[in-house]
């Protein structure tokens, strides 16, 4: 009986396994290690699906939280440095606006130049005009002075006939006229000699009482129609005694 007893599941130790496809596949899930399991990939296959349409739905709105901030406040421009074709532009603007500068100061310092130097020369033709006119004056005074040889002429006859005689002043003028000199000459002549005219009324009177005999009034009367003043007459008369 013991030969013959049998296992419990009705197979025998010895008896061949037999195996049919459902018993290969599910040695096959057993074998497969956990996470690539179905019920392990399934859910986590949805997971990643979701993360990435997350991800893919969403990208677009980062930039925009990140730039809010920056639409409510204004930044400063940043700070270009100049390539060298700017430099040069304004290296050239600056020289220019230097020349401009410079040009004129120049013209301003020209034309101050010139307005001194034109007023100078003002100065100067306005002095030599002055001194022209001057020197002119000068020369037609001692021209005056010394006179016509016409009026030299009537200056020595008229210093003749004062050392001859006695002469009033109209009377010595009428005297030169009488010889031919013009009124001028005569009167430029007369106007020469040194002269007292008193003392040659005093002559005259005493050449008149010389002659003939005079009253005191007679001869004052005789003296002025000579050609005497009442005051050289009178006086005349008096150094007479009369």
């Amino acid at each position: 009986m013991t030969g013959n007893q049998s296992s419990p599941s009705g197979t025998s130790p010895h008896d061949p396994v037999v195996t049919s496809p459902y018993t290969d596949q599910a040695a096959k899930k057993s074998a497969r290690p956990w996470y690539r399991k179905k019920r392990f990939l399934l859910p986590t296959g949805l997971l990643a699906l979701f993360v990435a349409a997350g991800i893919a739905g969403g990208g677009g709105d980062v930039p925009e939280t990140e730039a809010a901030p920056q639409s409510t406040s204004v930044a400063s421009p940043p700070t270009v440095q100049p390539t060298g074709e700017a430099q040069a532009e304004a290296n050239a603007r600056a020289e220019k606006k230097a020349e401009e500068s410079a040009r004129a100061e120049a013209e301003a310092e020209a034309s101050k130049k010139a307005e001194a130097e034109a007023k100078a020369s003002q100065e100067a033709e306005e002095s030599a005009k002055a001194e022209a006119e001057a020197r002119a004056a000068d020369e037609a005074e001692a021209a005056a002075k010394a006179g016509t040889v016409s009026q030299q002429n009537a200056l020595r006859s008229a210093e003749d006939y004062l050392d001859y005689t006695a002469f009033s002043r109209p009377g010595l003028i009428d005297q030169l006229e009488f010889e031919g000199y013009s009124t001028a000459d005569a009167t430029w002549g007369v106007d020469r000699v040194t002269v007292d005219w008193k003392e040659q009324a005093a002559k005259s009177a005493a050449n008149y009482l010389d002659f003939t005999s005079f009253s005191r009034q007679g001869l004052i009367d005789q003296l002025v129609f000579e050609g005497f003043t009442v005051e050289q007459a009178t006086y005349g008369v008096d150094q007479t005694g009369l």
